[in-house]
């Protein structure tokens, strides 16, 4: 650096380079060449625009505002990656998005897309359903006498659509025996005389052969660990008849869970309520009424309110309903529906299939016999009814000899063989050796 002489009255200082400039005096105003006005000097516009210091304070405040939105992509990334690679939120990218973005504060967009799209694709009114849908029952040998305590079979469901297919409403054993005998009727039907096109399933259950549990899974109730989740064990495979879904996420369904002993969420008077017995029995009731805690109470999984009470379907039952009873894709009133009953002699009825409205599924439940019944899972990806039957009498139940209630139905029969199955399901098995 060199020094450089400051003058002031009677002394001469050497001051530094930068001092100096700093007191050197400021370059004239300029004359603008026509006349028109001054121009500052280079020099003092650079002194009185700090650059430097603006460009470090927008990159001070630039920096903590891109950390933050790599952080935000990142938690994207690993959050919607993760959704779209799990099963358990749907058996596509288009499903599992959906539920993710739900989940994540954007269920009304997801609404419109699905809207939009369902207002295009409106239920077809009219028209045959596929050739095979409607099952045939195939003739079967006589039941033999049992010692085993059974339920008389169910009678034949009357059609709702005329003029009626061969086999509509007919009830045909399906799974494998127990003590000889049919544990699950299932037959198939149209849900109503308009949509003539669709073909729901309905199965029919005998709870003096079978067993229910509940299986309670990650996602639904969430927590655990739980004495039975999924995948199904190689010991209860063995005697495993038929599996079907539960309800909605516990934030929709309005109602509580109890298993294991403890109450994961607190259970709702009134509530409709699947409850299963240390006996295995199972009924559908309502809580405080029909129902309650009592120290034979092994499970209890609640879902909105009765649908079907005292044999017929609950008054005030709307047919364009799309929030009491669960949010629809798209908010379509014909959707994927399940339900489940009981009779008056104690046998469990599911419902499922496509294009119902809830007050289709309450008629297909009361028809089916049900004199109490709850809606289960609604929309394509969770609507799933399974029946097992190994070629070996008491050999284990498995996807390769599982099948289900409708062809439509999605996730297949090994669903419930999968570790990664997060929701809760009910299993009906043997109740006696067979």
């Amino acid at each position: 650096m060199h020094d450089h002489n400051v003058r002031d009255d009677d002394h001469v200082y050497a001051a530094p380079l930068d001092v100096a400039v700093c007191l050197a005096p400021l370059d004239p105003p300029q004359q603008h060449p026509h006349g028109r006005g001054m121009r500052s000097s280079p020099s003092l516009a650079r002194r009185r625009i700090p650059q430097r210091g603006r460009v470090y304070t927008r990159r001070r405040l630039a920096t903590p505002v891109l950390l933050g939105l790599a952080a935000l992509l990142i938690w994207i990334a690993v959050s919607l990656g993760g959704a779209l690679t799990n099963p358990a939120f749907g058996s596509s990218f288009a499903a599992r998005f959906s539920e993710w973005a739900r989940a994540h504060g954007g269920a009304s967009i997801v609404n419109w897309v699905e809207q939009e799209w369902y207002s295009h694709h409106p239920p077809p009114v009219g028209g045959r359903p596929p050739a095979g849908a409607i099952r045939i029952p195939h003739p079967s040998s006589p039941v033999v006498a049992s010692g085993a305590p059974h339920l008389p079979p169910p009678s034949p469901i009357e059609p709702l659509a005329s003029p009626a297919i061969p086999g509509e409403g007919a009830w045909a054993p399906t799974g494998r025996l127990v003590r000889g005998l049919p544990a699950v009727y299932e037959t198939t039907l149209r849900p109503d005389a308009i949509h003539t096109s669709y073909v729901v399933g309905v199965a029919w259950m005998d709870t003096k052969l079978l067993k229910a549990t509940l299986y309670s899974g990650s996602q639904i109730p969430g927590g655990g660990p739980f004495l039975h989740t999924a995948p199904v064990r190689p010991q209860a495979a063995d005697s495993l008849v038929a599996a079907f879904n539960a309800g909605f996420l516990m934030n929709d369904a309005n109602g509580g869970y109890y298993t294991d002993g403890k109450t994961l969420l607190p259970l709702r008077q009134d509530a409709a309520s699947f409850v299963i017995y240390r006996d295995g029995t199972a009924t559908v009731g309502n809580w405080g009424r029909d129902v309650s805690m009592t120290p034979d109470v092994v499970a209890v999984r609640q879902n909105l309110n009765l649908l079907v009470d005292g044999g017929h379907p609950v008054a005030g039952l709307n047919a364009q309903d799309t929030s009491q009873w669960g949010n629809t894709l798209g908010n379509a009133v014909y959707v994927w529906r399940s339900g489940v009953g009981v009779t008056a002699d104690g046998a469990l009825v599911y419902v499922g299939g496509p294009g119902l409205n809830i007050t289709d599924l309450a008629d297909l439940l009361a028809r089916a016999g049900a004199v109490r019944a709850m809606e289960l899972d609604i929309n394509t990806d969770w609507v799933n009814y399974s029946t097992y039957n190994p070629a070996t009498p008491g050999g284990p139940a498995s996807g390769a000899n599982g099948s289900e209630l409708l062809p439509g139905m999605t996730g297949t029969p090994g669903r419930y063989f999968e570790p990664w199955w997060a929701r809760d399901f009910f299993t009906m098995s043997a109740a006696v050796s067979g």
